[in-house]
């Protein structure tokens, strides 16, 4: 024989209260008194009642869920991001559903598609191909969205990476270790943002007298693989770097460990500078020179701006987070 499911008014009568009370208690929209707060939460346990997520989006219209849209779930710089974000959105009971794209743009439109279909109430998103025209059918769906990325969105609430004064402090100090040539690790080639990263680089090489050539440039996907792969070609050029900086701190470790088996001496024979500052960074050998983006803040502040646009903002809100260079032993 089957039992009736438990129901709010269940609740609410084992309470003593009223079915409007168990609701706000539910959804934190509007204070309850304390006693009041413990009697439902006494009856919520007595009874085992289960809130029926599914009904209740139906009936207010929201889903308490938000996407976070990400290229690469194995990057640990997206697991302290993701956990930034969850912190931040789980005191107003939304739930976060990580989506993981491997920086392909049909993955990135299939997972847009899908916060539309499925009504989410908001979307943080680091976008590898999209572009603006892109999100406007999320818009047209009054779904707020907010782009973790350094290249500039306009139209968007963003927050990015300020790191002209942390790049240019490394290529600083590379010029004065005696380093003439710099090479470089990017993204495909083709992104709609550009190398926002590697312009910081070439600008601040030309500063500080170095040299960053287009034929030590090598671009690749922002995997290990592809860092040991970028750190072979380079090294095989008639007139190889002194120096390689990396998009990110995984291309970087994968260089270290190409390094390692060509029988080059880190930094001896090639300093390497990653970008992130994972917790891996610190924990090779050599330990790896970076600059540090915070994740866990830039997940923290994507799920502030989000809040501020579910609570009503209209305005557009544009963050940019000051990097720091981590100097270690690979330069």
């Amino acid at each position: 024989m089957q039992h009736q499911p438990v129901t709010m008014s269940d609740v609410a009568r084992a309470a003593g209260v009223s079915v409007t009370t168990v609701s706000y208690v539910l959804s934190g929209k509007r204070p309850v008194a304390p006693a009041k707060r413990e009697a439902v939460q006494a009856a919520i346990a007595e009874l085992g009642f289960r809130l029926n997520t599914v009904a209740q989006s139906l009936r207010t219209g929201r889903s308490s869920t938000v996407a976070l849209i990400i290229p690469d779930i194995a990057n640990p710089f997206y697991a302290q991001l993701a956990r930034g974000l969850q912190d931040t959105l789980r005191p107003g009971q939304y739930h976060v559903v990580v989506c993981s794209t491997n920086a392909e743009r049909a993955e990135e439109l299939h997972y847009l598609d899908d916060v539309v279909k499925r009504c989410l109430d908001g979307v943080v998103i680091t976008p590898s191909w999209l572009t603006p025209e892109d999100f406007d059918a999320v818009r047209e769906a009054g779904i707020p969205v907010v782009v973790s990325a350094d290249s500039e969105w306009r139209d968007l609430d963003q927050v990015r990476a300020d790191s002209h004064e942390a790049v240019d402090e490394a290529v600083g100090h590379l010029a004065r270790q005696g380093h003439e040539r710099l090479g470089m690790l990017v993204g495909p080639a083709g992104t709609p943002g550009g190398d926002p990263r590697l312009e910081l680089f070439r600008a601040a090489a030309r500063r500080h007298g170095l040299e960053l050539p287009a034929g030590l440039v090598v671009r690749g996907k922002h995997t290990r693989e592809a860092g040991a792969a970028g750190l072979r070609r380079l090294m095989s050029r008639k007139n190889p770097p002194t120096a390689v900086a990396f998009v990110n701190d995984r291309t970087a470790i994968g260089a270290l460990e190409a390094a390692e088996q060509m029988g080059l001496a880190v930094p001896s024979d090639v300093a390497l500078i990653g970008h992130d500052d994972i917790e891996l960074a610190s924990l090779v050998r050599p330990r790896l020179s970076t600059i540090r983006y915070p994740a866990y803040e830039v997940g923290s502040t994507c799920g502030r701006l989000l809040l501020e646009r579910l609570g009503g903002r209209v305005s557009l809100s544009q963050v940019a987070l000051r990097t720091q260079f981590v100097l270690r032993e690979s330069v």
